[in-house]
């Protein structure tokens, strides 16, 4: 038998567990399950929400902490990737995981391996659940990290499970449409739950799935809605009544008063176990942050920053509709670093109307573009971009061309905001 895996660190962990499976993503619960079984982790007491979704799922996870948190109750949240710091997947009560909790979830599951490996997230994932079962929140809100069905969050069962939006993106893994992607996503739904669907109009496959597994499906829309006012607040209705007069959500775009009657849905749902009052709602509309999802900051040279993890078509179609309706004084810039993997044209493309002036980034890791490759992508979809380096690098060179009332938008990929909020 080998000697047990032991390190002191935690990026002596996180460097071991890149390389100790054959490949980076491999979809499938069934080594997840033997090694979750072995750790001998007991499952969860306590209300579980876990939200998919292709765009959106990060802002949902945040409102339902916040709303959770302002009446009071403790909650777990794990959500991937991280922008700075590989502790703000997991999160207890709003504050980062220790390291030491950490080290010690992740010794329980190396001694728990077997035969078995696992990637590099679905060690994050079992280290989540194991965190959690020592924690022991009073909510705990897990985020798919790719598709649903197969994702190594699928492994516990939802008491409610979410599905913010069906879009196209990683193709390669859940089918060329939305119909085949809804599929997948749609499989964290669970008989005789609630499926919370926040697209008005979901594929047919959504339905589909949750008619064939027995779950209650909630479409935003139909079975709930959110209506934004002419003074800025917006209204929340469901089967269980109406608030009228909610505050918007502290966080900005045009997609987030979905998202919080999404959240809101599905907190409803779980009302008998977790009452919330109307204001900790507010509160929590009030309070909610979530950092690079189109998160604006004045520079003290009068320019303003805007970053955002968009990273697909739909996400870059928000982030254009957002511009619009945040409009600069000035002209608008764009560093812009994205993933081998994405569509990368068709985001660009989405954008082509809102940037005047284009810089590309350099994306590091395996996946990452050039600023070089970034730039005849921009080629191709008829943009020129100036080469402008690291993300770092890019950002300095922008802002050198930039005057007071002129915005520069970082975006493109968590691998590109991440960076860029370390240096701000």
């Amino acid at each position: 038998m080998p000697p047990p895996v032991r390190f002191a660190r935690l990026d002596q962990w996180l460097e071991w567990q890149q390389s100790t499976h054959p490949r980076a993503i491999d979809l499938g619960l069934e080594r997840v399950a033997r090694v979750l079984q072995r750790t001998g982790w007991g499952g969860f007491g306590q209300p579980v929400i876990t939200v998919g979704g292709t765009n959106g799922k990060g802002s949902c996870v945040a409102l339902l902490e916040a709303m959770l948190r302002a009446d009071g109750y403790r909650v777990g949240t794990f959500t991937s990737p991280h922008l700075v710091d590989y502790r703000e997947r997991i999160l207890i009560d709003g504050e980062w995981v220790s390291e030491a909790s950490l080290v010690v979830a992740f010794e329980r599951i190396a001694d728990a391996l077997g035969d078995d490996s696992l990637t590099f997230f679905e060690f994050n994932t079992l280290a989540a659940l194991l965190v959690f079962e020592t924690a022991a929140p009073d909510a705990i809100v897990l985020e798919v990290g790719l598709g649903g069905r197969l994702d190594a969050v699928n492994v516990v069962d939802a008491d409610v499970a979410v599905v913010v939006s069906v879009g196209l993106d990683h193709m390669e893994y859940l089918g060329a449409d939305v119909e085949s992607i809804g599929r997948e996503k749609a499989g964290i739904f669970r008989s005789g739950r609630a499926a919370i669907c926040g697209m008005p109009e979901p594929p047919r496959s959504v339905a589909q799935v949750a008619d064939s597994v027995g779950a209650r499906l909630l479409v935003r829309g139909r079975d709930f809605r959110g209506d934004e006012r002419t003074d800025g607040a917006w209204d929340f209705r469901d089967a269980r009544g109406e608030l009228t007069n909610l505050p918007a959500p502290a966080l900005q775009g045009v997609a987030q008063v979905g998202n919080a009657a999404t959240a809101l849905a599905a907190l409803r749902e779980l009302t008998l176990r977790l009452p919330l009052s109307r204001g900790a709602i507010e509160r929590g509309l009030r309070e909610v942050r979530l950092p690079g999802r189109f998160q604006r900051m004045s520079a003290p040279d009068g320019i303003e920053w805007v970053f955002d993890v968009a990273h697909n078509p739909d996400a870059a179609a928000v982030l254009a509709a957002n511009l619009a309706r945040h409009p600069a004084r000035g002209r608008t810039f764009a560093v812009c670093g994205m993933l081998s993997d994405k569509d990368v044209p068709s985001v660009l493309a989405a954008l082509r109307g809102s940037i005047d002036c284009w810089f590309a980034a350099t994306t590091d890791g395996p996946r990452g573009l050039s600023d070089a490759a970034m730039a005849r992508h921009g080629a191709a979809a008829g943009i020129e971009m100036i080469l402008g380096g690291s993300v770092r690098e890019a950002m300095q060179v922008a802002a050198d061309d930039a005057r007071a009332g002129d915005r520069i938008v970082v975006f493109g990929s968590f691998h590109t905001v991440g960076p860029a909020l370390s240096c701000v």
